[in-house]
């Protein structure tokens, strides 16, 4: 019989976490936590007086012994979770074995999509011209619905190489004991850390969070997926050379100000100077590692380049010069990485200057990523020119292609602020020209003055700035990209997102700020369509923008490259998931037809969430199922919440999801449009019908003053608030409205309470009401579904959304909610679900939502008995919360509704 690795992790990680309760808390807290699970077990067997007798039972408890319940069955689910990534490793190798011996390539690699381009007939020279283009950049967000230190992420990783050691097949006995030791005493480390801190994290706290998966994980991953790629071409197109790297990073953190005020332009220049920080000691790194390695004598022989190059670095250090020369004698690559480290320490210690400070550079100081690239390259020269090709292509290319990829900025820091703000500044900046009044001008008015502006050569602001404080920063934002450039390169900041684009000016208004700093034209500025409303104006606003001449004078500086944001949150909270997906598709049919017409290089930025309610699932299939046009070779894509930890604190898993993003780059850059169904035809008018049907169901519930004193009392929405899990404030504005709350606690807040609603609201409705008792309807919707991939890849989503969502918990929940409301909206909700399980079982021909995944319908149905504790936990403190007049106790009580926060998400997974 195979043996069971996933089994065994987990029943080992549960035996020691149970010992460690008894060890650190006793064995009332023990008895407690498997009468809980006991009588949560029987609930979901459908014993209604269990779940009864566990809620009173709950309310009763006393504060600690609750929290210490909520803390074990999250601490269980951050083991499982490992222990499932472990299962998906050894899958995974499993595979790959496999596919070697067949002599196939494994399924969603960069080897497999060039492979299928060979077998389709893709002639060298248009894969030659794709890969040359090709861009794939994952961009980290701090949003808060993950919210890990770093010492926990470092704990986590711990065990999770504990438990791979224990996995090995030739591990001894004695090996086993020693690894079981050392995990044991992790789990102890686990459970006496708090997961969160005790104070709110500072946007510098959230950067140096996201700096931990660089820092872990991807610095040394990106060498690894460049060589798959160069292998994966010499197999499929050996006559073509080596491609430059495909990926790219970017990050939010620091530089996303839309409604949080904690990022201020000083708060960005220390974001950029961490990134810069972070960079060079990780190349420090890489240099001790290849000092040992590039050992070769000098008898060998050495380039004329490269000894005038240490000659002229023996002038700039010469104690490092005299200390290599009697350390290393007659090593002259060991002596050159001397002084590449010497001169990476002196750009270090340059590099945690304030940028106000004097910008001349010191002596011995590298400018830019492009000089230490230059410095390794002539390494590289040097030793093929002598028989060294092997030591040129090893470890040494790794670091060139760490330093052609990261550079001085590590990854690129995105500047992200709402529409409003920009024109507020404008307004006051122009009043003193003669001309107020700017935000109440028609359309037409702003495009004018605007474009009139660009085309002036004067400075729009002194230099000592005088206006109101937003004004003021806003202004000095541009001008701190115009630093960045200076101190850090034009990598360090290249992209300017406008948030809540409602027209061409909102563009052109920061094109005109950024001309006043100086860094028009070396700033994409980027349009961001939320709302449905903006998604379908998005082609008429780009046609408008691409016909300024100011406008593409500024695209000829870029390359006549434009990129795009696409928002899929705010259009899931405004439209409903069937019609934010479906305006989503058809803007990507759209926009792209536009640049096309204008003869642009779209770059498509898609800001997707984890949970399938802001475009989550599985990426590769995402992109796969988009128009090709969209792709083009390029994407740019969001990476956030809990989604981070999943793809990239593993290095073999978040290896194994950048090639399949790369892969399915590849692979759609290479389909063309064609006419069909889908384009046009009958299934384009059928889901434009259905669309219309689903976007009125959802807006029915919304709209109902019912919704949201409902909302906020059966979620922990408002507690979500006041909880230390990020920066940034949860709704704009004092006001509680669906229009000014985030997109993100709302799709986070539904998650919590199992009704996922975000992720399949409406869909029953929309499906019922068109089709009816149509069976030729029917029939349309399962054709649809089988041959149709954006279609499936909706539904598939959205099944997964269903299946996760659990109808007797969020009647648990609605125990919170006052009468009147919990008639009025939990009735709808518990309909909807019902009506929209049938329409997907009917069209999809299936007996389960999920029986074509039969792993995840496992993972779901094991996992839950441990989920729904938490839940009913956190109405009990939920309850209590509300109650509690003493501020030290609600304090105490928050604390553990964070613990009970943390572990559903934990539990469930991909939920934010």
């Amino acid at each position: 019989m195979a043996r069971d690795f996933l089994s065994e992790n987990i029943h080992r990680l549960g035996d020691l976490l149970g010992e460690t309760l008894v060890e650190q808390e006793g064995a009332a807290l023990f008895e407690r936590v498997e009468h809980v699970r006991a009588l949560a077990k029987a609930g979901r067997a459908g014993d209604e007086a269990a779940v009864a007798r566990l809620l009173e039972r709950l309310a009763a408890l006393p504060l600690v012994e609750a929290r210490g319940v909520a803390k074990a069955f999250a601490s269980y689910f951050q083991l499982v979770n490992l222990a499932e990534e472990q299962e998906r490793l050894r899958v995974l190798r499993e595979r790959a074995r496999d596919s070697d011996a067949s002599g196939a390539a494994m399924g969603e690699t960069l080897a497999a999509a060039l492979a299928e381009l060979k077998t389709r007939g893709v002639p060298a020279a248009q894969v030659a011209a794709l890969l040359a283009a090709c861009r794939v950049i994952p961009v980290l967000t701090a949003h808060p619905t993950e919210a890990k230190r770093r010492t926990v992420l470092a704990k986590l990783q711990r065990v999770a190489a504990l438990l791979e050691r224990l996995g090995t097949e030739s591990v001894t006995p004695q090996e086993r004991d020693e690894a079981t030791l050392h995990l044991r005493e992790e789990i102890v480390a686990l459970w006496q850390t708090d997961e969160t801190r005790t104070t709110r994290p500072s946007v510098l706290d959230e950067v140096r969070n996201g700096l931990f998966f660089f820092e872990n994980t991807l610095f040394d991953l990106v060498p690894r997926l460049h060589r798959r790629l160069v292998a994966a071409l010499a197999a499929a197109y050996p006559e073509l050379p080596a491609p430059a790297p495909i990926l790219a990073f970017g990050s939010w953190i620091g530089g996303d100000r839309d409604g949080n005020p904690n990022v201020t332009p000083e708060v960005t220049e220390a974001a950029l100077r961490e990134h810069k920080r972070t960079v060079l000691t990780l190349y420090m790194r890489g240099l001790d590692r290849l000092h040992g390695h590039l050992s070769t004598a000098e008898r060998l022989g050495v380039s004329p380049e490269l000894r005038a190059s240490l000659e002229r670095d023996a002038a700039l250090f010469p104690e490092v010069d005299a200390r290599s020369r009697e350390r290393y004698p007659q090593q002259p690559y060991r002596h050159k990485l001397a002084f590449v480290y010497r001169r990476l320490e002196a750009t270090l210690e340059a590099a945690s200057r304030p940028w106000r400070a004097d910008l001349r550079p010191r002596p011995g100081t590298y400018a830019d990523g492009g000089e230490l690239i230059a410095e390794l390259r002539l390494i590289q020269h040097s030793l093929r020119a002598h028989r060294g090709e092997r030591l040129a292509d090893g470890h040494l290319q790794d670091l060139v292609t760490q330093a052609e990829t990261f550079g001085f900025h590590l990854a690129t820091l995105d500047l992200r602020q709402h529409s409003e703000r920009h024109a507020a500044a404008l307004e006051e900046i122009l009043a003193r020209y003669g001309a107020p009044g700017y935000r109440g001008w028609p359309e037409a008015k702003k495009l004018e003055v605007l474009a009139a502006e660009l085309r002036v050569a004067r400075p729009l602001t002194p230099a000592r700035l005088d206006f109101s404080a937003e004004t003021n920063e806003t202004v000095e934002l541009l001008r701190l990209a115009r630093r960045a450039h200076e101190r850090v390169g034009p990598e360090a900041i290249d992209s300017y997102v406008v948030s809540m684009t409602r027209g061409a000016s909102d563009v052109l208004a920061v094109l005109l700020l950024a001309k006043d700093a100086g860094v028009a034209d070396r700033l994409d500025v980027v349009p961001l369509f939320e709302t449905i409303d903006d998604l379908r104006a998005a082609p008429a606003i780009l046609e408008s923008l691409f016909a300024e001449p100011a406008y593409r004078a500024h695209l000829a500086h870029r390359g006549e490259a434009q990129q795009v944001m696409i928002g899929y949150s705010d259009s899931n909270k405004d439209g409903g998931y069937l019609t934010a997906n479906w305006e989503l598709h058809k803007a990507q049919r759209a926009v792209p037809a536009v640049c096309d017409r204008h003869g642009l290089k779209l770059t498509l930025f898609h800001g997707r969430g984890g949970s399938v309610g802001r475009g989550g699932g599985p990426a590769n299939r995402a992109i796969l199922a988009q128009p090709p046009e969209s792709v083009q070779g390029r994407i740019k894509l969001t990476e956030q919440g809990e989604a981070i930890t999943n793809r990239y604190a593993n290095p073999e898993l978040a290896l194994r999801h950048l090639e399949q993003l790369g892969s399915a780059v590849v692979l759609a850059s290479a389909n063309t449009p064609r006419p069909g169904p889908s384009r046009g035809g009958a299934w384009q008018q059928a889901l434009e019908a259905i669309s219309e049907h689903a976007h009125a169901a959802y807006r029915e519930l919304v709209d109902r003053p019912e919704l949201i004193p409902y909302f906020r009392a059966t979620t922990p929405v408002d507690e979500i608030a006041h909880l230390n899990i990020g920066s940034r404030p949860s709704r704009r504005g004092a006001a509680f409205t669906l229009d000014g709350l985030r997109a993100i606690p709302w799709v986070f807040a539904w998650t919590q309470s199992r009704v996922t609603l975000p992720g399949w609201y409406g869909l029953g409705t929309a499906f019922t009401s068109w089709a009816g008792q149509d069976e030729e309807r029917w029939a349309l919707l399962a054709q649809m579904n089988h041959e149709w991939a954006f279609f499936r890849t909706m539904l598939d989503n959205s099944r997964m959304a269903m299946r996760k969502a659990d109808m007797a918990i969020a009647r648990a929940c609605a125990s919170l909610a006052a009468a009147a409301a919990r008639e009025v909206v939990l009735g709808r909700i518990v309909a909807e679900h019902e009506s929209t399980e049938r329409a997907i079982l009917r069209l999809s021909g299936a007996a389960d939502l999920l029986d074509d995944q039969p792993w995840l319908q496992h993972s779901i149905r094991v996992r839950n008995p441990y989920i729904d504790p938490m839940n009913y936990v956190q109405v009990a403190l939920l309850a209590r919360l509300r109650a509690a007049q003493d501020p030290a106790e609600a304090e105490a009580i928050r604390e553990a509704v964070l613990i009970t926060v943390n572990g559903i998400a934990a539990g469930l997974r991909n939920t934010g």
